[in-house]
């Protein structure tokens, strides 16, 4: 491709494919930590809440953003969670120090409420127990708990509790990034595969349908990267079902066209682990493939600063309440694309976290609720993209580099084959001021009627949505997408990111 406009092209075909959609891509993450369940899903005096204290206004918005999964209760601080302290009447619950998050846990939410939520928004639970301070006998009886139907002391405790049928999760996270020194209970690669091991070879005698997800390395800068994770999946490789990876990014440098690069480096992390979790498959001669949980994603950069000035040990402080720009929307937008272009191996993936806390969800304490710009790549990506399978693309683009990042593609793009048959492009335009011309070929576009082209973009890249201008930056049409013969042209604006849907006449 020459001269001097920007170009990319998209090659597909409908019988090359990368793999099926897990709608557990579109998965998001619940902590106790700051604001995220106190003031975000449950404040019991809001004027929206319903009898159980859940914010229904807030539910509304996580039923728009379409998440399918909900990991709980940690993160950092399920390494020292005690999950009795949070069942029971409220009344008799102890209020403790969090030490992940120095904050005050007053436990009057926990798992029985956290389910009854999950229930109310339609969602999977992902549980996580603690492997930090707690071990092997917790997590099975957390697992007795809520699982079993009853006959034992715990599920008769559950029943007690109210919860006459078991809960019946299916999905748990042995841990929680425990090889970060700011771990509570951290553990060597070796202590912890063989902790993993042992637990995930109790729970499975509980019930060998679980699908159990090892901790990987906390980010891929860890000095143990790599190692971590081959020494821990020999330790547990065919007990366990998923590695679980965890990245943020930010713009600190405030070099937009290399942020808008960061999801290249999501995409290699991703392939750096596949690696190594096939190599350990080899190894070990086995013909079970572990597959990825993407479980902590998410840019976090901007309340850096104010998070220094919160003070200890106040329950549910403002922690981590990154207010988000039209840019991070951009790559939020680009790191859906690595996760659809990774689909063969990502089968779970959680936005981290849902309300609040670096979300695409705000709220004021007994007032509104708005979207964030991050909410509405992730909605419009789940809705469209749920039950499709991801296509293996030949990618032509014009290339540019920006600090670090070097030869970058102006284009980053994902292309489904939607569940009624149609087809999806999605795909962000890098450029900071040039408008990038992309041509998708693809043979069976005589089939489709006209396309629609959704795009976030604003002038403004640092723009933010507020209580007060909750739409100032959200979707708008694109325009028109001209098709001749089997290609479709469109010419993406700056710094933008596109949905382009074919759908079947």
């Amino acid at each position: 491709m020459t001269g001097k406009s920007i170009q990319a092209r998209i090659t597909l075909h409908p019988a090359f494919m990368i793999g099926a959609i897990d709608d557990r891509l579109f998965g998001s993450f619940a902590e106790h930590l700051g604001r995220c369940v106190y003031g975000g899903l449950y404040e019991s005096g809001h004027p929206t809440a319903d009898s159980d204290g859940f914010r229904t206004d807030v539910a509304a918005l996580v039923k728009e953003l379409g998440p399918t999964m909900v990991r709980y209760p940690g993160g950092n601080f399920v390494s020292g969670y005690r999950w009795e302290d949070g069942v029971g009447p409220r009344e008799k619950r102890p209020a403790r120090p969090d030490l992940a998050w120095r904050s005050v846990e007053t436990n009057q939410f926990g798992t029985g409420e956290f389910m009854a939520w999950c229930r109310k928004a339609g969602v999977e639970p992902m549980m996580a127990v603690n492997l930090g301070t707690r071990g092997v006998e917790d997590a099975v009886r957390l697992l007795d708990y809520c699982n079993m139907e009853g006959g034992t002391e715990l599920s008769e405790l559950r029943r007690e509790h109210g919860s006459k049928e078991p809960f019946g999760i299916k999905a748990w996270c042995l841990g929680n990034e425990m090889d970060g020194p700011w771990q509570i209970g951290r553990k060597t690669a070796l202590e912890y595969g063989r902790l993993a091991a042992e637990t995930a070879g109790a729970m499975r005698m509980f019930d060998p349908k679980l699908e159990l997800v090892a901790c990987g390395s906390s980010f891929r800068h860890m000095e143990s990267f790599g190692e971590w994770e081959r020494t821990v999946l020999e330790a547990c490789h065919d007990r366990v079902d998923f590695l679980s990876l965890h990245s943020y990014y930010g713009n600190a440098k405030n070099d937009g066209a290399e942020y808008l690069s960061r999801s290249d480096e999501m995409d290699a992390f991703i392939k750096e682990v596949v690696a190594v979790c096939d190599s350990v498959k080899a190894r070990q001669r086995s013909r079970k493939t572990v597959n990825l949980s993407f479980d902590e994603w998410n840019v976090w950069y901007h309340s850096h600063e104010a998070d220094k000035a919160v003070q200890p040990w106040s329950h549910a402080p403002r922690l981590l309440e990154d207010v988000y720009t039209a840019e991070d929307a951009t790559l939020v937008g680009g790191m859906l694309i690595t996760l659809l272009n990774n689909a063969d191996r990502v089968k779970i993936a959680c936005l981290a976290q849902l309300v609040n806390v670096i979300a695409p969800i705000m709220t004021e304490p007994g007032g509104r609720a708005w979207k964030q710009t991050i909410f509405h790549p992730f909605a419009l990506t789940a809705a469209a993209a749920k039950g499709g399978t991801s296509l293996r693309q030949s990618v032509e683009s014009d290339r540019y580099d920006a600090g670090s990042a070097k030869d970058v593609p102006y284009l980053a793009s994902a292309c489904v084959r939607s569940r009624d048959g149609g087809l999806l492009v999605l795909a962000v335009n890098r450029s900071q001021d040039k408008e990038l011309e992309l041509s998708i070929q693809y043979p069976e576009l005589d089939a489709f009627g006209a396309p629609r082209w959704t795009t976030l973009v604003h002038d403004d890249p640092k723009a933010v949505n507020t209580a007060d201008r909750p739409n100032e930056v959200a979707p708008a049409d694109g325009g028109r997408v001209s098709i001749e013969g089997d290609t479709a042209r469109a010419a993406l604006p700056p710094r933008s990111w596109n949905l382009i849907s074919f759908a079947r006449r």
